[in-house]
Order: C-alpha cells, then structure tokens, then sequence
C-alpha cells in the first residue's frame, strides 16, 4: 500500500475542553478511509514554558507498535531520550548518505516554540488517503509538489467564496477568537 501525502497539523487551546468531538470526527475520517492518524501528541505548556506530553492516537495497536513515536521524532522531542535521538541522528545521516536529502536546522519548523506559554496543543501526524490516486496522477503527469498552505478565511472573501461576515467568523474560529 502506498502511503499518502503525510501532514503535520498543530492545533492549539487556550482553555481545552474536550468532550470526545474531535476523536469522534478522526474516527469517521479514518472509517470513511479519508485520513489515517499516523501519530498524535497532546502537549500541554505551563506558565513558564515547561512541557508536559501526552500521547494520543486512532491507530489499532498493530499500527502504533509498527509507527512508534513519529511526532516526537518529527519535531525533536526527545519522547524516547537519548537513544531515541541517536536512533533519529543514525537514520538521517543513513538517508543523507544514500543521496536523500533532509532537512536542516534552517529548515526546521519550531513547533514547541510556536505554543504559547500557559495554553494546550494537539499535534496531529495525518496520512490524506484520499489524495493518494491525485499525487500518482499528478507524478505520472511529470509534476511535483512545489508548494502548499491552507489559505486564512480572510483572504476568501476577494473569491467571492465568502461575506466578509463569514470570513471574520470562521477567522475567529480559526485563531480561537470565537465568542462563546
């Protein structure tokens, strides 16, 4: 089976509070086979900055011992210590020696960084299914991925695609602005 485009989504929460919504929304994408949670990290950030992890997922168990920590390893958070950052270290020096290019610490996404102090985030490694027959289609056509982003409400109101109205709801929603 080949894998799908792969995401990493960090989504943040001022004041969390679940009530099981969004692990029941993941559960009927994976059942619908749009997405797969490959992994999912809840971090909580205390006042001054210390982190606290916890781990989430939808996989079945067969899947969570095949997969490991993938977004620990991801971002750099040293879930498993030492020996799973020279485990990490020893395979990109590995890929980097067969001609795969990696990323460097230019290119690194601080996501821990971007995490307010004294708030919560999830972070979700998703696998999109769904765009699998696309990204084949797209390969055989001689293309590549040169770019991708998802664009602010804000930006949709020059489509016509929304009301500014609109736009300024889901803009709040979005930045956790939402009035209750």
């Amino acid at each position: 089976m080949a894998i799908g485009p792969v995401q990493l989504i960090v989504l943040g929460f001022q004041h969390p509070e679940f009530h099981g919504e969004i692990i029941a929304e993941l559960e009927r994408l994976r059942e619908s086979d749009t997405v797969r949670v490959i992994d999912a990290l809840a971090v909580h950030k205390d006042a001054g900055g210390e982190i606290e992890v916890a781990h989430l997922s939808n996989l079945t168990k067969d899947e969570a011992i095949e997969l490991g920590s993938k977004v620990g390893a991801l971002i750099g958070l040293g879930i498993e210590g030492e020996e799973g950052m020279a485990a990490g270290a020893l395979a990109g020096a590995e890929a980097a020696a067969d001609g795969v290019e990696v990323f460097d610490d230019e290119e690194a996404w601080d996501v821990l960084e971007d995490i307010p102090n004294d708030s919560a985030a999830a972070l979700l490694l998703i696998e999109h299914h769904w765009a699998v027959p696309l990204r084949d289609a797209v390969a055989r056509a001689g293309g590549f991925r040169i770019s991708d982003a998802f664009i602010s409400p804000l930006d949709l109101i020059e489509l016509g695609l929304v009301s500014a109205e609109e736009a300024e709801e889901l803009h709040a929603l979005e930045k956790g602005a939402a009035k209750a």
